[in-house]
């Protein structure tokens, strides 16, 4: 669980592809949609203000110590989700397993008992909106500075 704490999975990732592929937008829009998902995330948690599971019953117990902030949408789900999406847009053949990746970072904050199913829903909501905007602005200007 403690691999998607700020995205930072996610970013080796994309370090790794853009030395890889020698593509360095891959770099730098996944850090950025990671960065505004996790912004995004710590706003609507102080709107949504609901309480972590571990906060809300006495047992179980979580697994790894619990944030301290509110549990929806979930940071983890977001940051996995925008970078899932912005990976796909580079290799759409690949997208299965960044999904699939994004999805256990999911699944995990819920296993360890930090978060609700639908706490990982808005999440993911949250993220794939984040880089699919991000993906629009980039063509937009693109298409302008040309």
């Amino acid at each position: 669980s403690n691999a998607g704490r700020l995205g930072l999975l996610w970013i080796a990732i994309a370090l790794v592809l853009t030395i890889a592929w020698r593509r360095w937008g891959i770099l730098v829009l996944t850090v950025l949609a990671v960065a505004v998902a996790d912004l995004a995330t710590r706003g609507l948690k102080d709107v949504f203000d609901v309480e972590r599971p571990s906060s809300r019953y006495a047992e179980p117990k979580p697994l790894v110590p619990a944030p301290h902030d509110g549990a929806f949408p979930s940071g983890h789900a977001a940051t996995s989700f925008a970078a899932a999406t912005i990976l796909t847009a580079a290799r759409p053949r690949w997208g299965p397993l960044w999904f699939v990746l994004a999805l256990a970072v999911g699944f995990s904050r819920v296993y360890v008992g930090v978060h609700y199913p639908l706490d990982i829903v808005g999440g993911a909501v949250l993220g794939i909106a984040v880089a699919l905007a991000i993906g629009v602005v980039v063509c937009r200007w693109a298409s302008v500075s040309r």
